[in-house]
């Protein structure tokens, strides 16, 4: 018997947040929904050792053919999202939701003299005001508990209340606080009665008038000085807060809705789409799309809603995030697919239904994520690729070693280059290089002083392993020794277009190297630049030879980026420690109280002065030091984003060097799998051709799209 299934997702692949998982068969049946607070934890202990795994377990394994996940922000919405989706798809193992039992519910007893809030199964009490269902019981009385502490009506039962009536002695919750006492007299009936009305109110509602009227309670306790009064407001605005946070996934009972989020690249885009009916999440569904064109979020969106409803009917409200410029135009069309009776194409702004938003932004940014990972792992199709490759720019052999090179700086300052290596189609990150480049004209000066440094090592064989050395031009990605170089590159990529191509020709004339191929990668068109060649190479936007050449460009933009900010921060680290009296420590406590050194530069020497350990002296000295250090060396601003050679791509948004991820924030994702990610309604006209074409440079400045 295997270890575990082959089809087994890799871990890195799946996120640790907290979100509910489905198991499905070969006809894509769902098997098992569950729920996980670290999704990636849970789900590993399904793919342990087959012998290893209980029976049942063992057998839902091996039926189901994919698992997929949708990633939340909290259990407590996992929990909620888990309910529903049993519900909806009737899972055949999920046996301990399957027996007669309904699921719970809160419930307030209106009818009563003193109604009481309790947790039932029952739907079926005369006058009784039901909330939930809860997917666990447990969620409820942690409800409950949250509830009472800002509206504190009966929890007692019937016989405590009755028994509490005879006697005149508060029964156990109003001994302890956690009721007003109605049973003995602690409270009128009808003041009762009030409380059990807001507390209706807000559950019904979650009006977070009633969260800041308490805030204001709070203040004014705390300006009169009553503490103690102020605290308890305090306790009752974090209850209320978490009563709020558990009920997101959920929206009024009235919302019908479909909810779009997109994550979109140059040359793909994953949809996330989110069908609330009843105010409840009852359907996820998640596919990605080619863009053939580099159109406008606002065109994509048009184009996903059309592909969408040609033969689904769409709901009273369509969530998108971006409205098309004929946004009339589509919500009428949708209206008419309704019957008439009218749809609204909106995009969520505020409240609810942007955390619903944001939440599927983030499954959108992680299925996209998960999708190019897969893509570029997948062996057949890397070998494609570098046969792809291969063709199109005329090599006599596979580049199956290629070496990209990127430039980065900081509006001419603190400029960097990055050297990352590709072999088969995968990066070895044991011998990306980094180059610090002192003086400099231009971008195309500091390509060719980079290619000059890298060819003249090119068949350097050394048995001595590299060291890091941050005061040279070279360091080594990790510390374990390794040779410089296995073997030559068969491709050098530059990013760039024909003026760094140039550059990189010249360095390459020089050194005597010709058995290598070089190209460069333009970003506005993603056209390739051969040496000497008067028009760029175009690939197919689709093609897996561009995805590859476009992930390594991305790879090494990201390398530069991150070794110019290392750079940056060590400048102005190591300047500040200049300053006598000035030590390591100091120096942080420095940048944690001003949060940055944008901050710590405005900052008078008054203000430094007020940092322990820094006298006035030092303060002084600080201000002075910071006057003669150039800005550049603080860092990047929102108006100051480091750039490259061709200006900044999608990789600055990328946190590992092995898995480009979207230039959306990922957290959270409805991850497909290999046999549904490319499935969902086409998008987009007939690919293009197969092959790369050519086309005429038009202008000086550079080639343009093609009419």
């Amino acid at each position: 018997m295997a270890d575990t299934v082959p089809w087994r997702p890799k871990a890195g692949e799946i996120p640790t947040d907290p979100g509910v998982y489905r198991w499905r068969d070969e006809a894509g049946r769902v098997l098992y929904v569950g729920k996980a607070k670290n999704l990636r934890a849970r789900l590993s202990n399904y793919f342990a050792p087959l012998p290893t795994l209980h029976e049942r377990t063992r057998r839902m394994v091996l039926t189901a053919r994919s698992v997929e996940w949708t990633t939340v922000g909290s259990e407590i919405e996992a929990l909620q999202l888990e309910y529903t989706w049993i519900k909806e798809f009737d899972p055949p193992f999920n046996v301990k939701f399957r027996d007669d039992k309904s699921y719970p519910y809160m419930a307030i007893t209106m009818a009563d003299e003193a109604p009481r809030v309790m947790v039932t199964r029952n739907r079926k009490i005369k006058g009784a005001k039901y909330f939930g269902p809860y997917p666990k019981i447990w969620a409820v009385h942690d409800t409950i508990d949250l509830m009472i502490k800002v509206f504190p009506i009966r929890t007692c039962s019937d016989s405590s209340y009755k028994r509490a009536m005879q006697t005149g002695k508060p029964c156990f919750p109003g001994q302890i606080g956690k009721c007003g006492g109605p049973c003995s007299q602690k409270v009128s009936i009808e003041e009762h009665r009030a409380l059990v009305e807001e507390f209706v109110r807000f559950m019904g509602s979650y009006d977070r008038r009633v969260i800041t009227e308490l805030r204001q309670r709070m203040g004014a306790s705390a300006d009169a000085m009553q503490y103690e009064q102020a605290a308890r407001y305090r306790d009752q605005v974090g209850a209320l807060e978490a009563v709020l946070e558990k009920s997101a996934v959920v929206l009024r009972d009235s919302v019908d809705l479909d909810l779009f989020g997109i994550s979109e690249d140059e040359l793909a885009a994953a949809v996330q789409l989110f069908s609330v009916r009843g105010g409840r999440i009852r359907g996820v569904r998640g596919w990605v799309v080619d863009k053939e064109l580099d159109i406008a979020t606002g065109e994509l969106v048009e184009q996903i809603v059309q592909a969408n409803y040609v033969t689904d009917e769409p709901p009273r409200e369509v969530v998108v995030p971006a409205l098309p410029e004929d946004a009339d135009a589509l919500q009428q069309w949708l209206s008419e697919r309704r019957g008439g009776r009218g749809t609204k194409l909106s995009t969520a702004q505020r409240g609810d239904r942007a955390g619903l938003a944001r939440t599927a932004a983030q499954n959108a940014a992680q299925a996209l994520m998960l999708y190019k990972t897969k893509r570029s792992a997948d062996y057949t199709t890397r070998s494609a690729a570098l046969a792809d490759i291969q063709d199109a720019l005329g090599m006599t052999e596979a580049p199956l070693r290629m070496e990209c090179y990127d430039i980065s700086h900081l509006q001419g300052t603190n400029v960097v280059a990055s050297m990352v290596v590709f072999e088969d189609g995968l990066p070895r990150k044991d011998q990306y290089r980094r180059y610090t480049i002192a003086e400099t004209t231009d971008d195309t000066d500091s390509m060719y002083q980079v290619l000059s440094r890298r060819l003249a090592r090119l068949d350097e064989d050394a048995e001595l392993p590299d060291v890091p050395d941050v005061t040279t031009d070279e360091v080594v990605e990790g510390s374990k020794p390794t040779k410089r170089f296995a073997y030559r590159p068969q491709l050098l990529i530059v990013d760039g277009g024909q003026p760094q191509v140039q550059a990189a020709k010249r360095a390459m004339d020089e050194a005597g190297v010709h058995d290598v191929a070089l190209v460069g990668i333009a970003k506005r068109l993603e056209e390739l630049w051969l040496p000497d060649d008067d028009f760029p190479v175009i690939l197919p936007r689709n093609s897996e030879a561009l995805f590859l050449i476009q992930r390594i460009r991305d790879e090494a933009h990201r390398f530069a980026i991150t070794h110019q900010r290392t750079r940056r921060k060590r400048d102005v680290r190591s300047r500040l420690s200049e300053i006598p009296g000035l030590g390591p420590t100091r120096v942080n406590a420095l940048l944690k109280h001003f949060g940055s050194v944008a901050r710590l530069r405005e900052a008078t020497a008054e203000q430094i002065g007020e940092v322990n350990g820094v006298g006035p002296a030092t303060a002084a000295a600080v201000v002075a030091k910071l006057a003669q250090t150039p800005t550049s060396a603080d860092g990047p601003t929102s108006a100051e984003a480091p750039t490259s050679a061709d200006g900044p791509t999608s990789a600055d948004a990328q946190t590992s060097a092995g898995a480009p991820t979207s230039a959306a924030v990922p957290t959270s994702a409805t991850v497909p799998t290999s046999a549904e990610a490319p499935s969902g309604p086409p998008v987009g006209g007939a690919p293009s051709a197969s092959g790369p074409v050519r086309v005429p440079d038009v202008t000086a400045d550079g080639p343009q799209r093609p009419s």
